[in-house]
């Protein structure tokens, strides 16, 4: 639940409860779940009777998915869930709840960030997953190539504009944040993801430029309220645009641009020269640098047939630079909330979403190359840091059980972030001293409590 409206998923829980009729009887498991779940969800619901559950989950699916997503929740007591329909027995409202009605900014406001933007000498935007899950893709395409602006994504925003657009600056991320002026927000928030707006890490002088469906969101932290456009992101961004005129930011001459080239280009070439590193055991760097040739030679990114869902410390920071997007929602991590142990639920989440359960009815499992054949088929690719992994590891029964073809990398990093030893002798001394039967002369202090194994840099 928490993970949920931290991350603005909308999320439908269904729980069972103990008969309605025994509420403060102390009956078996008896919990007041509506009292509890209701301070953390946008709705919360308990169906008194078998009539009415039909209204409830309809009313908590449109909570859910309204305004800025996130967690409902219905209650059903054992009765209900036991109960029978009688012939009179009516379902309330049936059929999928309509798309969420899309709203638009203030004119005043859009003339308001148009000058601005215009004045721009190191402009930026940012594009977070709220610009995803808004399917805003192709209006923010549009935007950057009228506008010529930089653009920074998330590491859930990744894919909304393709990875190798030459305005990316994901590469020169640390400079684009120091020297942007002007800053375009496109349903990414001012959290500890974007270093909540503040220096160091960003100009001082740096002016935020908010579009967000939520009005809770808008002013936060660093950012102007007065700035801020209120409204849906595929919506006000043609509005912005109709503003902006014939306004374009002239890349090519700006001395902020280049300092983000050459940034690019060190960066670029510090990260292939770990990729080549030949030392074994291998480095995070060229261990999923391998895995990402061997992929993208099946499936280039530009086909968007590979899901990545990346979870753990370094595995998942280091992978966000190696393998590249070129589409939106084809990237899963930890998220906002950075929880570990997410990881195997989003791929079966994801699996389900572009595949449906499992395969088809007499169909075996199928592979990365046999997946691009496929039409609207995708292979679920895990990239798993190893304690990461440990979390919610038993979920692969659950892959095996539905037939889900997904495919997991561990990383053996040696526990969290690092190892405590490069070989098997070193670390079984270790072990000893932790376990207290080693030569305490040497006066080791033993494992970390989070040292997985041996064999790792």
């Amino acid at each position: 639940i928490s993970n949920s409206s931290v991350n603005a998923f909308p999320l439908l829980l269904l729980a069972g409860s103990s008969e309605a009729h025994l509420a403060s009887k102390g009956a078996f498991q008896e919990l007041d779940a509506v009292s509890f779940l209701t301070p953390h969800t946008k709705s919360a619901y308990r169906p008194a009777t078998l009539d009415a559950v039909s209204d409830s989950i309809h009313n908590a699916y449109r909570s859910a998915y309204y305004g800025r997503p996130g967690p409902s929740f219905v209650d059903l007591p054992a009765n209900i869930i036991q109960g029978v329909e009688s012939s009179s027995s009516t379902h309330g409202r049936a059929g999928l709840v309509p798309s969420p009605p899309k709203s638009s900014a203030e004119e005043t406001a859009l003339f308001r960030v148009a000058q601005l933007l215009k004045t721009a000498k190191s402009p930026l935007i940012v594009i977070g997953k709220g610009a995803a899950y808004a399917r805003a893709s192709e209006s923010i395409g549009s935007l950057v190539t009228q506008s010529q602006i930089p653009f920074l994504p998330t590491p859930m925003g990744k894919g909304i504009i393709p990875d190798s657009h030459p305005l990316n600056t994901a590469s020169a991320r640390s400079t684009a944040l120091r020297e942007a002026d002007i800053v375009l927000l496109l349903g990414a928030r001012l959290n500890w993801i974007l270093h909540f707006g503040a220096p160091p890490k960003w100009n001082p002088s740096a002016k935020f430029i908010q579009i967000d469906i939520s009005a809770d969101e808008l002013g936060k932290n660093a950012a102007d309220p007065a700035l801020a456009l209120h409204g849906d992101i595929a919506t006000v961004i043609p509005q912005l645009q109709a503003h902006l005129s014939t306004w374009s930011y002239k890349p090519e001459s700006s001395p902020y641009t280049s300092r983000l080239l050459a940034a690019k280009e060190k960066n670029l070439a510090t990260a292939a020269k770990k990729a080549a590193d030949p030392g074994l055991p291998m480095t995070h760097s060229s261990a999923l640098s391998a895995i990402e040739r061997t992929l993208h030679s099946i499936s280039p990114p530009d086909d968007g047939r590979i899901v990545y869902v990346s979870e753990g410390a370094n595995t998942m920071d280091i992978s966000r630079s190696i393998f590249p997007v070129s589409h939106p929602r084809l990237r899963l991590d930890a998220g906002t909330h950075a929880t570990m142990g997410v990881g195997m639920g989003y791929a079966i989440a994801a699996h389900i979403a572009y595949n449906g359960i499992g395969a088809a009815p007499g169909e075996a499992a199928i592979n990365v190359s046999e997946a691009v054949g496929k039409p609207g088929r995708k292979k679920i690719v895990c990239l798993e840091g190893d304690s990461a992994f440990g979390f919610s590891a038993m979920e692969v029964e659950t892959m095996a059980r539905y037939g889900m073809d997904i495919l997991i990398f561990v990383i053996n990093n040696g526990g969290v972030y690092h190892g405590d030893a490069d070989d098997e002798g070193r670390w079984k001394e270790l072990q000893d001293a932790t376990l207290g039967s080693g030569d305490s002369s040497k006066g080791e202090k033993g494992l970390r409590s989070t040292s997985l194994s041996f064999g790792t840099r």
